[in-house]
């Protein structure tokens, strides 16, 4: 059983407020990291798929309350990416726009805090989005060569900088990779493949069964972008150098059992579960969606795609983070009387295939749903033919700030295309969070 500390807002009374619509949306194509920094910045993606998004509204981009953009590894030529995002977008000097970040949730809190500004009567018209650009990711210094080049700074006298110099070691070049660092959680002292292979060592997660959901997102994603499901989602992006993305460029639909089996566990070897090719890939990308009240609705002659009808944060030990998704969903499903049949499609963000599976689990294990969700009975076995249609992060990447981002506007399509009624989005969250959205057909 698994033993956790659990924070949540209230439970049984539905939030009230003005109804908040989801009207349009659009992202890039995820570009797998290649060892080397992308053709684009966060702020580059942000313009790449905002322009043509704005540019097919019937109202000019100024008419925007303001911007808000989720950003983790924001890098230092942008400092707040919302605001220079919104400037290249000519969106006008007077727009406000403010980034926001909690890790893998960003993307997500950007339309979370709009939709409560727009419910609560303080905006009608939000444009929020996330971009992560992390093969920009930086190379840091270690501790003992910051030191030094501290002591070498503060050296007055040309002895003192002799003596500085002397003290030079060659391990002092070797730089420590940012993201590594950035993923490791410093309270648990884990990083987040190590919290994947805890839930698939407590849920008794096969490597097998990882794999084959990896190949399966890989499979979903392939068929996805063979039968065009994608087509009125991303835009495509263009380099400074005339190079053209036009799709997401991470799935294998070659990917097999067989090739998976031959991958070495990446952070428990030898017998660990989670490897390179059932873990998400490090990718750039970013996503948009305009929010609007129905104000805005009939101001600007709108036609809604979808209403956000509620939505949830949650909180547990770090140690266990991907297990966030069932306590934020589980809290929004209570309150609205709702079970695992009553969803039509789910979107949880594959950061891990061992993390999904154990999610799917925890549904089913009756000590988790009693002593944690407080439910007297298992909420059940979801349908996996209903999470994530199309793929997921193990195919197409899991671009930090953006993720959250991305999987409410698939949802919000895919729910058109196959004509489903409600759906939730949500995902977990390094630092031991869980964020989740349900959304409805309009």
């Amino acid at each position: 059983m698994v033993q956790t500390t659990l924070h949540q807002h209230n439970e049984t009374q539905v939030r009230q407020g003005r109804p908040v619509y989801i009207i349009d949306g659009a992202r890039t194509p995820f570009i797998k990291a290649r060892g080397k920094p992308g053709p684009f910045t966060p702020v580059d993606l942000a313009v790449q798929c905002g322009r043509p998004l704005l540019l097919r509204q019937p109202f000019h981009p100024s008419d925007f309350d303001e911007v808000i953009l989720g950003c983790v590894s924001v890098i230092s030529d942008e400092m707040n990416p919302a605001r220079i995002a919104a400037l290249r977008l000519g969106m006008g000097n007077s727009m406000p726009a403010f980034t926001v970040q909690i890790n893998c949730g960003s993307g997500m809190q950007s339309i979370d805090t709009a939709y409560k500004y727009i419910r609560a009567g303080d905006a009608d018209l939000i444009l929020a989005g996330g971009a992560e650009a992390l093969s920009h990711a930086p190379l840091l210094f270690r501790r003992q060569a910051v030191e030094w080049f501290a002591s070498l700074n503060r050296a007055s006298s040309l002895v003192q900088k002799i003596k500085s110099l002397a003290a030079f070691k060659p391990g002092y070049l070797k730089p420590v990779i940012g993201l590594l660092r950035g993923l490791t959680d410093p309270v648990v002292e884990m990083n987040m493949g190590q919290t994947a292979e805890k839930l698939a060592y407590l849920y008794d997660i096969t490597r097998q069964q990882a794999d084959e959901y990896a190949v399966a997102s890989h499979s979903r994603l392939h068929r996805a972008q063979q039968e065009g499901f994608l087509q009125n989602e991303i835009e495509p992006a263009f380099s400074s150098c005339g190079q053209v993305f036009e799709h997401d460029d991470g799935v294998r639909p070659d990917s097999s059992l067989e090739k998976l089996a031959k991958l070495s566990p990446a952070f428990e070897p030898p017998h660990g579960k989670v490897t390179p090719g059932n873990s998400s890939q490090i990718t750039d990308g970013a996503s948009w969606v305009i929010l609007a009240s129905e104000d805005a609705v009939n101001r600007y002659k709108l036609e809604p795609r979808a209403i956000i009808k509620d939505s949830e944060w949650s909180a547990l030990s770090p140690s266990i983070m991907g297990l966030g998704p069932v306590l934020s969903s589980t809290a929004i499903m209570k309150r609205h009387q709702l079970t695992l049949d009553n969803i039509d499609l789910w979107e949880i963000n594959e950061a891990f295939a061992a993390q999904v599976l154990a999610c799917l689990k925890a549904w089913n294990d009756t000590d988790f749903c009693k002593s944690v969700l407080g439910l007297e009975q298992p909420m059940g076995e979801m349908d996996q033919s209903i999470l994530n249609v199309d793929g997921g992060a193990i195919g197409l990447g899991h671009p930090v700030g953006t993720s959250g981002n991305r999987i409410v506007l698939h949802l919000v399509n895919a729910m058109h295309r196959l004509d489903k009624k409600n759906g939730i989005a949500t995902e977990c969250i390094g630092g031991g969070q869980g964020g989740a959205m349900l959304i409805e057909k309009v």
